[in-house]
Parts: C-alpha cells; sequence; structure tokens
C-alpha cells in the first residue's frame, strides 16, 4: 500500500487534531474538573495516534501514546489534574507539531522526545511531585539517566534482545562513563570505549548515537547498553583502565527495569482503523461516557434524529487560483457582450446576456467565497501563545479576541500569522508592565491585550492593542539619532505618530536588554516588509502610561470586486463600491476653508474634501473652473471624506489585475481592471486617502 499517497491527508487531519487538543487543554486548565472536556481531547489524541501509526510515524505514534495513557487516567477520574501535568501536556503537543512539521517539510517525523516521554510515564505511574525535577522515573534504576538528566528509554526491539540475554543466562548492563574535564580528543576515547566492550560484549544502544560521538556532539558524558558475560566489577574496572575516564559507572538490569524503559510498542492494526472510521476506534468507555454526558435529543415520534454527516473536501489552492483566474477572463468577456448588446439592442441577444449575467453573478458569488477563510484560522494558536508567555514572564495577561468570523482571501491568511506573532510578543514582553509596576501606577495587575479584526471597505483591519507602559517617544527619538535613522533637524518636524513608527527602522531597538521573546523594534521592520509586501500597511498609535496599538490594514485581494466607475477628465477610474457611503453634488460656494484645509458639512459633521485630480496629478481636469461638483464620501473606520471627481460613469463588477512595480509610487492606486470598451482603468484605493 503506497502511503505517500495519503500523506497529504495525513497532514491536514493532524494539524486539525493537534488544534484541536490545544484549544481543547486550554479549555480544561480553566475548567479542571469538566470530564467532557477530557473525553475530547482523549478522542483527538487515539485517533492521531492510530493515523500516525498507520502511516508508519513512529515517534508520533509512541509520544501520543503516552500523552493517551495520562488522559485515560483522568477522564477515568483516577487522576487530578495540576500545573505539572498540564505543562507536560503542552509540550508533548509542542514535539508532535515538531515532528508534523518535519514530515510537511519532507522529513521522517522522528524527534528525541525522551525526557518528556519520561515526564509522562512519571505521570502515569504517579511517581512525580509538581515540580518534579528529582522524581524517579519508576522502576527505573536511579543510574539510569542519558547526559541530559532524561531517563534513557528502549524501543520495543532493543528492549526485546535484552530480555532474551536474561533469559539465555547473560546479563544486559547499562553504562554510563564520564570523561575528564581536561580530555582533549572527547571522540578519541569513546572510540576506545567502544572498541573495548565490542571485544567483550555486544553493544545493543548508545546515547548520543555513535555517529553523533564521531562528530564529538556530546558534552562530558555518553551511555551504552550492552550483553556481557563479564561480572559487573570486571566491566567497570576494564573501561576505567582507558586514559582520561573519569567514571564508568555498570549498573545490570533486570525484566522489571526493562519493562519500565520501554517505550510503547506501535499502534495496532486495529489502531490503524481510527484513520478511516475513527468513531468506531473509540473504546467502550468513551462511548458509555458519551451516553451517560448527553442523551441525543428525540424527535415527536421518540426516535432519535439522524446525526447529519460533514460534506467537505479539500482542495488544493493552486485549482482555486486557476478556477479565480478563469472565472475573471469570463467576466471581462461578459462585460464586453452587456456592452455590445446595448448597442446592436436586439432581443434575443439582449435577453441571452441578461441571462449570462444572472448565472455568473451566482457563479462569482460562490467562487469567491470558496478562497474567503476566517481569521480565526490564524487567531485561534494565539491564546496558547499568551498562555505560555504569561508563566515564563511571570505576568498576569489576558488575550480578548474579537472579530475572529471576519474572513480573508486564504493567500493572505497564510502570510499574516507571522507578523502578528511578532506584534503580540512583542506587546506581552515590553508593552505590559509586571503585577507589581501596574499595581504601584494604579492599573489592575492583569494586562488586557485585545485582538480585532474587521471589514472596511474592501481591506480588512487587524488591531493588536495592550494597556501596557505605552512608547516613550523621548527615547525613541534619543535612539533613532543615536542611530542614525534621522537627524536632530529632521527629528524635531516629527509628529507623535511619525516618532511612533520610527520602531520600524531596521535593526532598531530601545530595549535595554535583548531578549529571547522580543524587543521592541528588533524585528517590527521584518513586520512591515511582510506586510508591505501583501499591499498592506500598519499604524501605531500610542500613549505613555496607557497603552500601543497597532493597526495592520490588509486588502482582501480578491480578483473580482463590485465598483464605481468614475471619470476624471480624460481618464476613467475604478472606485471600490464597498468603500462608498454615498455619491451627490455639491455646490463651490458650500466648500469650508479650515486652517487651509477644504471641508464640507456633511450629516451635521465638517470632514475633509479631497481633490482626486490633485492626488492622481491629472493634467487635464481642472476642477475649479466648475459651479458645482460630483463627490464620493467615503469611510475608513470612525473617519469620513469626500472625494471630488469629474462625473459619474456607472456601476459595473472588475476584475482586479496588479500593476506590480508600476505605479508602485502612488499609493491611491491600488490596482487596474480591463473595462468592456477594451479600456484600462486605474482602480482607486479609498483608504490610502484618508489619513
Amino acid at each position: 500500500m503506497d502511503m505517500n499517497a495519503y500523506l497529504s491527508m495525513f497532514i491536514d487531519e493532524s494539524n486539525d487534531h493537534l488544534q484541536s487538543l490545544n484549544e481543547n487543554l486550554l479549555k480544561l486548565e480553566n475548567s479542571p474538573e469538566d470530564i467532557s472536556i477530557v473525553q475530547t481531547i482523549f478522542r483527538s489524541a487515539h485517533t492521531l495516534k492510530g493515523m500516525s501509526a498507520t502511516m508508519g510515524f513512529e515517534d508520533l505514534a509512541s509520544l501520543t501514546h503516552e500523552m493517551e495513557n495520562v488522559l485515560d487516567l483522568v477522564r477515568n477520574d483516577k487522576l487530578k489534574m495540576d500545573s505539572f501535568i498540564f505543562d507536560t501536556l503542552f509540550k508533548g503537543l509542542d514535539a508532535l507539531e515538531a515532528m508534523v512539521q518535519d514530515i510537511i517539510g519532507g522529513g521522517t517525523g522522528k524527534a528525541d522526545v525522551t525526557a518528556i516521554v519520561a515526564s509522562l510515564q512519571k505521570i502515569f505511574h504517579n511517581d512525580y511531585q509538581s515540580n518534579a525535577d528529582n522524581a524517579s522515573e519508576g522502576n527505573v534504576p536511579a543510574q539510569v539517566q542519558s547526559a541530559s538528566s532524561g531517563v534513557v528509554l528502549l524501543d520495543q526491539f532493543q528492549s526485546s534482545i535484552l530480555q532474551q540475554a536474561i533469559g539465555s543466562g547473560q546479563q544486559p548492563y547499562y553504562i554510563r562513563i564520564t570523561l575528564d574535564d581536561t580530555c582533549v580528543l572527547k571522540a578519541a576515547r569513546a572510540y576506545m570505549v567502544f572498541d573495548l566492550l565490542e571485544r567483550t560484549s555486544e553493544i545493543v544502544k548508545s546515547e548520543p548515537s555513535v555517529q553523533d560521538l564521531e562528530q564529538e556532539k556530546f558534552d562530558r558524558s555518553f551511555t551504552v547498553f550492552v550483553i556481557s558475560s563479564l561480572p559487573q566489577e570486571g566491566l567497570s574496572e576494564q573501561i576505567s583502565r582507558i586514559s582520561e575516564i573519569k567514571e564508568a559507572i555498570v549498573t545490570p538490569l533486570d525484566e522489571e527495569s526493562l519493562i519500565a524503559m520501554t517505550t510503547a510498542p506501535a499502534a495496532a492494526a486495529s489502531e490503524a482503523v481510527a484513520v478511516a472510521e475513527p468513531a468506531k476506534a473509540e473504546t467502550k468507555e468513551v462511548k458509555a461516557a458519551q451516553e451517560k454526558k448527553a442523551e441525543p435529543a428525540k424527535s415527536k415520534s421518540g426516535a432519535a434524529p439522524a446525526a447529519v454527516a460533514t460534506r467537505t473536501i479539500r482542495v488544493d489552492i493552486d485549482r482555486l487560483d486557476l478556477l479565480m483566474n478563469l472565472f475573471s477572463e469570463l467576466l471581462i468577456d461578459r462585460v464586453r457582450l452587456e456592452q455590445l448588446a446595448s448597442e446592436i439592442k436586439r432581443n434575443e441577444l439582449t435577453e441571452t446576456v441578461e441571462h449570462m449575467t444572472r448565472v455568473s453573478s451566482d457563479l462569482q458569488n460562490i467562487v469567491l467565497k470558496l478562497r474567503m477563510v476566517p481569521v480565526d484560522s490564524v487567531f485561534n494558536r494565539f491564546p496558547r501563545m499568551i498562555r505560555d508567555l504569561a508563566k515564563s514572564l511571570d505576568k498576569k495577561m489576558e488575550l480578548v479576541i474579537t472579530g475572529a468570523d471576519t474572513e480573508l482571501d486564504r493567500t493572505v491568511i497564510d502570510e499574516i500569522g507571522d507578523p502578528l506573532v511578532h506584534l503580540l510578543r512583542n506587546s506581552v514582553d515590553h508593552g505590559l508592565e509586571t503585577p507589581e509596576e501596574r499595581l504601584a501606577v494604579g492599573k489592575p495587575e492583569t494586562g488586557t491585550i485585545h485582538l480585532r479584526a474587521f471589514h472596511s471597505g474592501n481591506n480588512v483591519f487587524i488591531e493588536v492593542e495592550e494597556d501596557g507602559r505605552g512608547i516613550n517617544q523621548e527615547r525613541v527619538l534619543k535612539t533613532a539619532i543615536k542611530n542614525g535613522v534621522i537627524t536632530e533637524e529632521e527629528a524635531n518636524r516629527l509628529t507623535s505618530d511619525e516618532i511612533n513608527m520610527l520602531i520600524f527602522a531596521p535593526g532598531f531597538s530601545t530595549a535595554d536588554k535583548i531578549s529571547d521573546i522580543s524587543g521592541r523594534g528588533v524585528g517590527l521592520d521584518v513586520v512591515k516588509t511582510k506586510i508591505t509586501s501583501l499591499g498592506g500597511n500598519v499604524t501605531i498609535h500610542s500613549v505613555q502610561g496607557q497603552g500601543t496599538k497597532f493597526s495592520v490594514q490588509l486588502p482582501l485581494t480578491l480578483s473580482i470586486i463590485a465598483a464605481m466607475l468614475i471619470q476624471l477628465g480624460s481618464e476613467k477610474y475604478a472606485v471600490p463600491l464597498s468603500s462608498i457611503v454615498e455619491t451627490g453634488v455639491i455646490k463651490r460656494e458650500s466648500i469650508l476653508n479650515v486652517h487651509g484645509n477644504s471641508m464640507i458639512q456633511f450629516r451635521e459633521s465638517i470632514i475633509p474634501l479631497i481633490s482626486l485630480s490633485k492626488v492622481l496629478e491629472s493634467p487635464d481636469f481642472d476642477e475649479s473652473a466648475e459651479e458645482e461638483t460630483e463627490i464620493i464620501v467615503i469611510r475608513k473606520g470612525d473617519k469620513w471624506a469626500a472625494v471630488m471627481v469629474d462625473e459619474f460613469i456607472g456601476q459595473s463588477e472588475i476584475v482586479l489585475k496588479s500593476l506590480g512595480g508600476f505605479l508602485s509610487h502612488i499609493p491611491a492606486i491600488s490596482g487596474a481592471t480591463i473595462l468592456g470598451d477594451g479600456y484600462v482603468a486605474l482602480i482607486i484605493d479609498p483608504n490610502a486617502l484618508i489619513k
């Protein structure tokens, strides 16, 4: 059976289960007595184990098996969750995610999870304390430890060889060798030890591996499992004769200790069924607990309704791109046909084109929705991250997520995760104060981080806001001048927002100490570069002592939008309909002048009036010569503005085409489109017009 054919499915399913495990573990941490959450976690772990075993990823299956053992005790009320168990399970999840990522990158999914497995087995045998630093491993001799102080484990094959040796009258040993601190040629000493052992014993396993020992990838100690007919003292004495050997501890092993050191066997064939039928792979206890927890609702006839199957398929993103491009071409031809039908004026042609328009409009909505993904797929990884950062920094914080159902194009979703991770880590590390600092200035000891997403016109805005220290602008200016980012003369002319934006300069940092979590400004230039490459923008608003808000503006990057076509002199432009509040006409005499800026009255408010011809430097349209002018009222968040245009042409469905590097110096232009008459019209970005 060719497992490569199922690899893509395995990766997708594994990521789903890992995300579910993360989310439900966080829920369980807040409600540790809720057994229903444990049941959900157990089922995800059980299914993941079966999938991994079927695909031949034994390390994944073994680690998941150990996690499953612990969860089984919890769900059967034989073990109470505590902070050590939660931390260990989260570490296990991190290791599982790393192995899946290795598989995605073409690796084998293998990893050294000895320490995590040892911790899980301690929990399973109830042989640990909450700090668990010095707890011993079940029946494993205390001397049997790796150089990293984790318990050394054997796989099923190695364990069976050692156990068979006992049955045949030979003695298996665990040997820990420590070299002198002055030893220079560590690899040579290791070779001499192995040369001796190969002449007197059978080597079963070494830790680190022989290859790592040859390349001196170890500190001062290494361990070996051997089968020998020599007595314990004789073996120890022979090894100790080798020069520069500081210590050689030889520990005899029995069957009980070998069993305790053996990792979980690969899942049996019945476990593999869980890939295709996870529901059937559940144990009787799980089913009984489910039935007891929630009886199914019954219809009026008394019969339980049939379960509704989830009818979904996974589609390669390249196929969606191809579908979008083909439909874009179809739309251009449709607009052209509509124009021809209006010129020819034949009923049969007009009716056919109208029907095609209705059908293609429905098709268009389906195509667009296929590519849209809720930002929740990115946001759902952050609660776990904030939880871990709070523990490592010893800070109290709460993450409040709003607008997670806001949809964004899949291509943008795939790219925006890393910039948001950096902004959040930055806010946690250098934005929020410690509980003591917050109480000293009259703030609640728990800091709050808001992560918001919302639509505005043809864009999505994502905000990261915290109620921490805020940006020290005086310090930012001094650092910027010192690092040569700006001159003192330029610094005097900067506005408050422009000073804040200095932290996006390459390599800029005001941190006294660079942490491994973040440094305000360290890497923020990379964040800005990534967002800009997506056609977006990032701004900062900060008040010292009150907090900082990062606002990220991203285009939907849809290929097809509804737009208002306008005329400006001899040129045609398109404005996304989603950004337009209303259109109108104003008289020249109603334009107000406020501190040198043109304003108009709109709905009992005074809003700016923007000249589109000046923004675009249009030479063949003089708006000052007209007695009255058409305007488009646009909105960006809570900000409004009116834009003067020459005349309106009408509404149309347009296909967005990227201009690449052309006209990149004009921020108001977001792309171009081909009209029904074959002419090209530039697309206006209304959000760039509102400062």
